[in-house]
């Protein structure tokens, strides 16, 4: 049986109620964005071991009742770097786009998912679950992958495109100050080194966290890593960020994703 609370994060009660409350006719498609950190160990109520957090989550993976539901995996990948030093060191981030904001709720009763879930709450550490809305970006700031192989640092076989995912609250008018003038710069050079935004959202509410508040969740890819860390050292960008991007922010993490499963690349938040 699932523990009635998990162990790896705060639910958002307020954000469980807003759902709740919601008329049918109110209600929509939700993002859920989840960025995941796993135990060393996977530790089961019953006492099995010799699972690893990252196999037990592996074992979790709800595909089949996901179908059943009408939902989807839009993102999937693991972590391959991680920009800011705080804790915790996330290893996964997962994106599910479900029809309504009610059935990802009805979901966890449904008995073939309580079948799975175990492995969930065996597995992880802690987790921050975001329910988001997309807001795009005009066309032209999107990336195009069939011009990366003529970019500086080309996708290789052991370098492939690579996203990073920027989880972000801001300080009190940052987005429209601060944020906005590092974009103004930050944008020109992401083009620059091949990137570009493939999914923008707001966060509308956090379903599991850490008590913290989130405003947005947002999706740059890149022809690899190469091409990324190039836009990161770029003295241009380290002026931006010092100036603007680090006073605009309340908290952030921003991590590096190797997509398993990816979307967004192609068709953005639909």
């Amino acid at each position: 049986m699932a523990r009635d609370i998990p162990a790896f994060g705060t639910p958002g009660r307020d954000y469980f109620r807003r759902i709740l409350d919601l008329a049918p006719g109110d209600d929509g498609p939700v993002w859920m964005v989840n960025f995941m950190h796993y135990r060393a160990d996977a530790a089961y109520e019953d006492g099995s071991h010799g699972l690893t957090g990252r196999e037990a989550d592996d074992l979790y993976m709800p595909t089949a009742v996901l179908g059943a539901i009408g939902a989807e995996v839009s993102f999937y990948g693991d972590v391959v770097a991680q920009l800011d030093p705080n804790p915790p060191r996330w290893d996964r981030v997962g994106v599910v786009r479900y029809p309504t904001r009610r059935s990802f709720i009805e979901m966890q009763a449904r008995p073939d998912f309580q079948q799975l879930v175990v492995h969930k709450h065996a597995g992880m550490e802690s987790t921050i679950i975001t329910g988001c809305r997309p807001f795009e970006a005009t066309e032209a700031m999107r990336p195009d992958p069939t011009t990366w192989s003529s970019t500086e640092h080309p996708p290789t076989p052991d370098d492939g495109p690579v996203t990073v995912v920027h989880m972000m609250k801001f300080a009190p008018g940052g987005l429209a100050d601060g944020m906005a003038k590092y974009q103004e710069k930050a944008g020109q050079l992401v083009r620059k080194y091949g990137g570009g935004p493939v999914a923008m959202f707001e966060v509308e509410g956090t379903i599991m966290g850490d008590g913290r508040e989130w405003d947005q969740v947002r999706f740059v890819s890149y022809p690899s890593l190469r091409a990324f860390l190039a836009m990161v050292n770029d003295p241009e960008r380290a002026e931006a960020q010092g100036n603007h991007r680090n006073r605009a922010l309340e908290h952030t993490y921003s991590v590096v994703v190797r997509a398993d499963i990816d979307t967004f690349i192609s068709n953005g938040a639909v």
